[in-house]
């Protein structure tokens, strides 16, 4: 591998578990609506909630890349057949967010960050919406991008252009890391940004695409494979 200045992680499913994040988040709005809108309770379930989010997504299908806008829209659609006045959704979505940002990292996750962050600039780029400022993980790094941000989500080739372009740095001076093999790896790849599959969990690579640079189980192995900038 050719020398590398910085690294790019993902975050959701990289440094934490979304599945449980998500899950607690939504049963946190939920409670909260059973306290303080007790007739959104009473026409949704938790099910229904996610129904409807993916109905919202595909009534606006330019805004995939914004996972904010896309919940705000649900909630005001929940505030509207409920009954309430639209203010509600900007309220509930705070609610949403301080609980989205509850997360337990991978044990793997500051050790590593602690070691590569003194050879290494260290970005993260992500579709979601996670706030490393209020999860406490920001000053491991340089900058944080997403895809709301941007303008375009994984692994649209101009979602990692920005990176380099913010950064100043080519592609192959970048290693992206991540567990996606599609938006993490493959994406990437394409623009010339060796990348890393992180496989926590023993899965098969996709047949359809090439295979990555790497493969890791544990963030831990990074600094072995990657040789530094002079």
């Amino acid at each position: 591998m050719n020398p590398i200045k910085a690294i790019c992680f993902d975050l959701d499913d990289t440094f934490w578990d979304l599945l449980s994040v998500i899950g607690h988040a939504e049963q946190t709005i939920y409670d909260w609506f059973a306290a303080n809108y007790p007739k959104v309770t009473q026409q949704y379930s938790i099910a229904a909630l996610r129904r409807l989010r993916v109905e919202v997504a595909h009534e606006f299908p330019g805004y995939h890349h914004d996972l904010m806008f896309l919940r705000l829209q649900c909630y005001r659609r929940v505030a509207e057949t409920a009954g309430y006045d639209a203010d509600m959704s900007a309220e509930a979505f705070e609610v949403f967010q301080q609980a989205r940002n509850q997360v337990t990292l991978f044990t793997d996750v500051l050790p590593a960050l602690k070691v590569l962050s003194t050879d290494f600039r260290l970005f993260t780029l992500s579709n979601g919406n996670a706030d490393l400022q209020v999860i406490g993980l920001d000053r491991w790094f340089e900058a944080s991008f997403c895809a709301a941000e941007i303008g375009c989500a994984k692994p649209q080739p101009d979602i990692y252009r920005a990176v380099c372009e913010a950064s100043g740095l080519a592609p192959e001076e970048i290693v992206h890391v991540g567990d996606d093999p599609h938006n993490d790896v493959h994406g990437p790849a394409a623009i010339g940004m060796p990348a890393v599959w992180l496989n926590r969990g023993e899965r098969i690579w996709p047949e359809d695409l090439g295979q990555p640079l790497a493969e890791i189980s544990d963030l831990g192995e990074l600094r072995g494979m990657l040789e530094p900038h002079a």
